[in-house]
């Protein structure tokens, strides 16, 4: 089994207030000079409380199950769902990571949010939700240049908890990762602990494609990919 751990310092993600700015929904020409400069404050502040890690491991030993919709990692059954086993069914190998921003964002955000401070403690979870989203996006980014290396390509990355794969499949999931990898944890409810972390599975082959992500597919009207990418 192969794999890369990372830890990213805040400057490595490029995270600027203007997109902060434009995932709260303000429009270029508004107003927005106290919100600039709160996002400011908090993003200095960020830059100094979150550690920023990622993770992956490589996986060889995995079936496919078309009628299904299945894959078996290890002896570890998934239950994916038509939209991911379609992305990635040609692999011949996975790659699960595990990526946080660490928990003192999210500390950071439910204190805001208890002193009844709403806009900080949102501003806090946006930029949580960013950072370790650019975080994902870096350590993909390097898995696809060693997988190059090899004469292998790379899908993009999906969740448990998207495109119809049920989130309480986190813990099979994180029963193939080594404990207390990246210092994140799994509740009884398949919630990650830090909360700002994100997990799942990238496809590896020779014929596998990198395809965006399949929106028109999905019915999840709140997920961070449609988000980010309408």
């Amino acid at each position: 089994m192969t794999g890369s751990t990372y830890q990213f310092d805040f400057k490595d993600l490029n995270i600027s207030s203007s997109m902060i700015e434009s995932v709260l929904g303000y429009k270029e020409g508004e107003d927005r000079e106290l919100v600039t400069n709160l996002i400011e404050e908090i993003l200095t502040d960020t830059h100094k409380v979150s550690i920023i890690k990622a993770e992956y491991r490589v996986y060889t030993d995995v079936r496919f199950d078309n009628e299904t919709k299945s894959i078996t990692i290890n002896n570890v059954k998934f239950q994916i769902k038509k939209i991911v086993f379609g992305q990635i069914k040609k692999s011949d190998s996975v790659a699960l990571f595990l990526c946080t921003a660490g928990a003192e964002i999210g500390q950071r955000s439910r204190e805001a949010m208890r002193d009844r401070d709403l806009l900080k403690g949102y501003i806090y979870d946006v930029i949580g939700s960013e950072i370790v989203e650019a975080a994902a996006d870096l350590m993909q980014a390097d898995l696809e240049r060693n997988m190059l290396k090899i004469g292998k390509k790379i899908t993009n990355r999906y969740s448990p908890g998207y495109c119809g794969w049920d989130v309480a499949e986190q813990h099979n999931l994180f029963e193939l990762l080594p404990e207390n990898f990246c210092n994140v944890k799994l509740t009884s409810s398949a919630l990650m602990d830090p909360v700002k972390s994100v997990s799942g599975i990238i496809g590896i082959g020779k014929n596998v494609n990198f395809n965006p992500y399949t929106c028109r597919m999905c019915n999840m009207k709140d997920c961070v990919y449609r988000r980010v990418r309408d």
